[in-house]
């Protein structure tokens, strides 16, 4: 799909078509990351966008955060600001060819910005990237968009679609940006206990 190639990521950054962009740290991840105590913890931030959970983890200790996201022209500008930064890695490339191990992943809007059909793949990614008393947490939308991206969809389809991999909550976001109240949702993702042991 067109809106999924890099060329179509980066000119949106190169255009400063951002219109999803917060201009500072999410509140939904921000309730994350305050829950968040152990700083030793790997955590990963897949299309992070402007990053701006990266600075507010760093200020709070964490000393391991990953980030990965397909525009160059974003990442380009990550490595200027983190550059110095020895408990930052930036990485240019595809989620779905990333390798490693992190025990938290921070979910904003890189679901949404994948096509649907991708959705499946995501999860079975998301399960090979986390260690194995990892956690998947974040936001994602409890409404319809008009074709995409963003694209949405459901607590009762995100269940269908998570539960068989993960033991997986989901609650009312009650700490939503304004511009995005009453369309949120939270959850946690961990995986199966059967799994957890898996080689």
């Amino acid at each position: 799909m067109e809106e999924l190639s890099t060329e179509f990521w980066n000119t949106r950054y190169l255009e400063n078509n951002i219109g999803w962009d917060l201009g500072g740290v999410s509140p939904a991840l921000k309730y994350w990351m305050d829950e968040l105590k152990d700083t030793s913890n790997k955590i990963l931030i897949p299309g992070a966008g402007n990053a701006y959970e990266v600075d507010y983890l760093i200020q709070r200790g964490f000393q391991d955060i990953t980030v990965v996201d397909i525009a160059p022209q974003l990442i380009s500008e990550l490595k200027k600001r983190f550059d110095k930064l020895k408990q930052v890695t930036i990485i240019l490339g595809d989620f779905f060819e990333l390798t490693g191990s992190f025990d938290i992943i921070l979910e904003q809007t890189f679901f949404c910005a994948l096509a649907p059909s991708l959705r499946s793949a995501y999860v079975i990614k998301m399960a090979s990237l986390l260690t194995p008393n990892g956690r998947l947490l974040g936001v994602l939308f409890n409404r319809d968009f008009n074709g995409g991206p963003p694209f949405g969809g459901t607590t009762e389809e995100y269940m269908d679609l998570f539960q068989q991999t993960f033991e997986v909550t989901f609650f009312p976001c009650q700490v939503s940006h304004p511009a995005r109240k009453g369309s949120e949702v939270l959850f946690e993702a961990k995986l199966k206990l059967a799994d957890r042991f898996k080689s």
